[in-house]
């Protein structure tokens, strides 16, 4: 469950096996050891990876179900859906400007990553705040 649990996880942000390695301070077979399930990472580099993922420890293990990968790959999918909306509405227009001028191809790719980042920041507060049988509510 763990190995499997690092993959996807690793995955859904994007992370490579080098990067995840680093930022642990280990070689990168031997994260790559963690993803195969053919080594344990220790309880301090568990904590490392439930900071770097944003999850709790409980989660990597497989114990903990209050949000399964399926719920996280949901939330990918409407992030996606929700910023292919934003695309098609800033490209739909005559051309964007900035001050005046035209914005360039790679200005506006930035400004969408702007904008990703923005959408993910705000629904991970979000769901914070609002309570649990809210949350359930709107999954549904």
């Amino acid at each position: 469950m763990l190995a499997d649990n690092l993959l996807k996880i690793r995955k859904r942000k994007n992370y490579t096996q080098q990067r995840v390695a680093d930022y642990l301070g280990i070689t990168r077979p031997a994260y790559t050891a963690y993803e195969k399930g053919n080594r344990q990472p220790d309880y301090e580099t568990l904590k490392k990876l439930s900071a770097l993922y944003d999850v709790t420890i409980d989660y990597l293990l497989g114990n903990e179900t209050s949000t399964p990968i399926d719920e996280i790959e949901k939330e990918e999918k409407d992030i996606a859906k929700r910023m292919e909306q934003i695309r098609k509405d800033l490209s739909s227009e005559d051309g964007l400007l900035f001050n005046g001028e035209p914005m360039s191809d790679e200005a506006v790719e930035s400004f969408l990553e702007a904008m990703e980042y923005a959408v993910r920041q705000t629904q991970r507060i979000n769901k914070k705040y609002i309570p649990k049988k809210y949350r359930d509510k709107e999954q549904k």
